[in-house]
């Protein structure tokens, strides 16, 4: 037990001190995460309003789809994106790998789902009336989908928080995208994964912590949610 005591005392002054390779990876995860979500949301928003709202053929496969896509493993979508990315692949002109950019396409992968998902029910659980009452109104389709979004924002912005978890704990996509380029692409949880295997217990322990903050106030924000939703 000595030793995890004194890892946590090291890791603290790690983080107290302003570590430079320590908040390396913090910075790092926060703007990638950050560009994925952004992502994520963008396209996913859309998609989920239309999933949510319109009838069309194939719409149950379609929901099928989306929802098995949320177990999808991140290993996995970094060998997908790894195989696009890579100088064999069709987008290796890019020259997309082993950069964050690359990294939020993956992350994006992960979000996007999620978003879909969660957005898509957030629409089917809203009154059915409230569409009739506002076309009644004489609302164009712009204070239509402006009014839906108000009266979901709650549950969209809890779809907005979950992906972003689900984005900045997962270590495949940064680990096989990204390369774990110090100072460059290595991610909280990448780095603490490979100072781990080096012994290096207390830079892992700083990180944990880091990620663990993180992780605690995106529950705090969900759970705020979840009940002014309620």
């Amino acid at each position: 037990m000595d030793y995890i005591l004194n890892g946590l005392i090291q890791a603290c002054h790690l983080l107290l001190s302003g570590h430079a390779e320590t908040y390396s990876a913090v910075w790092v995860t926060l703007r990638v995460s950050s560009l994925s979500i952004a992502a994520s949301l963008l396209l996913g928003l859309p998609l989920g309003f239309l999933l949510g709202q319109a009838d069309f053929f194939g719409k149950q496969l379609v929901r099928l789809v989306v929802n098995t896509l949320l177990s999808l493993p991140t290993v996995l979508i970094g060998l997908l994106v790894y195989s696009f990315v890579s100088k064999r692949g069709p987008l290796g002109e890019l020259e997309l790998l082993f950069t964050l950019p690359g990294i939020a396409i993956g992350q994006t992968i992960l979000g996007l789902p999620i978003i879909v998902a969660l957005t898509a029910s957030a629409v089917e659980n809203m009154d059915r009336r409230l569409r009739q009452t506002l076309l009644t109104l004489g609302a164009s389709k712009r204070q239509i989908l402006a009014t839906t979004i108000l009266e979901a924002r709650f549950s969209l912005l809890a779809a907005a928080v979950t992906a972003y978890g689900r984005i900045v704990s997962e270590v495949g996509i940064s680990m096989m995208v990204g390369g774990n380029i110090k100072w460059f692409t290595r991610t909280i949880t990448t780095a603490i994964a490979l100072e781990t295997n080096k012994g290096q217990f207390a830079m892992g322990i700083a990180l944990g912590l880091v990620l663990l903050f993180i992780a605690f106030g995106v529950n705090i924000v969900l759970h705020f949610v979840h009940r002014r939703g309620g």
